[in-house]
């Protein structure tokens, strides 16, 4: 398996930096923020506060805050159940995210929804999806409303390079792609489809890059765990569905740190695998790029105390906040009632 080439000397669309000082520091805030939450996530969960499973996505933190500084306000976001660094970085507060992995009634769904189902419309945070790729159709639907009502935002989906071996994935791209809609789809190939490595079971080495052209769209497949790229790749290819050129299909590079899940020790890697990849880590490599630009280092290590100060904060709040009320589990079951009347 290919591991990015390290990134020794930047190319000379990163030297010529069309980013700026306070769009690369957000990005460098968020990147640490969903890094931090993802550590204490797992942290709590090895201390039976977060019940179930939990899909981390440690290593893939460049993805969610490139794609998020290249939105706007009232773009939409659909994700899969890995989803925890996507809502982070729309904004949804950390206590909203690790209340609901621990079942508390501070959490964005009341504790209702769990790990793989986050969920905020008042962030543009439009649902987690655990089924692999039921969200690309309805991302399609959300922005075939946009373009119907003439609105300007633009739907972004987010899905793993398993979910290119679906029938939904290929139905959702044709169908942007003969309507033209305002959606840009984004695989996080991270190589492995759960503890498969995609390269085992799918024909083309870039499992959704490789397979753009069939629905006529332009091959893009970039270093997912550089922000600076994320973020470009982001903004050319909204700039491009607000504008009404179609959609985009961009695969992202990335590498998780751990398993798919929490119950899973990835004993299937490699040997050397990992610790290849964690030279490329992203968040490493963005620190070292804000050096680069000459950005002081006490505004680095402002951003990553603060990161740490919210992420103690949040977890407190969320330890003290009750479970859950009784009454909350048939709330929102039916669309004409709740279940008492049904008995």
């Amino acid at each position: 398996m290919a591991v990015a080439d390290e990134n020794t000397d930047p190319p000379d669309e990163i030297r010529n930096d069309d980013v700026g000082q306070d769009v690369r520091l957000e990005l460098y805030r968020l990147q640490v923020e969903i890094r931090d939450c993802g550590k204490r996530a797992h942290d709590l969960f090895l201390q039976n506060l977060v019940k179930g499973t939990c899909h981390l996505s440690i290593g893939q933190e460049a993805i969610a805050a490139g794609m998020a500084v290249a939105m706007q306000a009232g773009d939409k976001s659909f994700c899969t159940y890995r989803g925890h660094a996507h809502t982070l970085a729309r904004g949804v507060p950390m206590e909203g995210v690790l209340g609901e992995l621990m079942g508390r009634d501070i959490g964005l769904m009341r504790g209702k929804g769990g790990s793989m189902h986050l969920t905020s419309v008042q962030h543009g945070v439009m649902g987690s999806y655990a089924i692999i790729g039921a969200h690309l159709p309805i991302a399609c639907g959300a922005a075939w409303r946009a373009q119907y009502l003439g609105d300007d935002d633009v739907s972004v989906c987010f899905f793993g390079d398993g979910t290119t071996n679906i029938g939904a994935f290929h139905e959702a791209l044709n169908f942007a792609a003969v309507w033209k809609l305002p959606v840009v789809f984004v695989c996080e190939n991270n190589h492995y489809m759960e503890y498969t490595p995609i390269g085992d079971v799918t024909a083309v080495e870039a499992p959704a890059a490789d397979r753009a052209s069939a629905y006529g769209l332009e091959r893009v497949c970039i270093d997912g765990n550089d922000a600076d790229v994320v973020f470009r790749t982001a903004r050319d290819a909204f700039q491009k569905a607000r504008k009404g050129g179609g959609p985009s299909l961009i695969e992202c590079v990335t590498y998780r740190h751990c398993g798919h899940s929490r119950a899973d020790p990835a004993t299937y890697r490699p040997e050397g695998e990992l610790e290849a990849w964690l030279e490329r880590d992203p968040i490493k490599l963005y620190r070292a790029r804000l050096a680069e630009f000459g950005i002081d280092d006490d505004a680095i290590v402002a951003i990553e105390a603060e990161s740490s100060r919210k992420v103690d904060a949040a977890t407190e709040a969320c330890k003290a906040s009750p479970p859950a009320p009784d009454a909350l589990l048939s709330a929102d079951v039916y669309a004409d009632g709740d279940w008492s009347w049904r008995n």
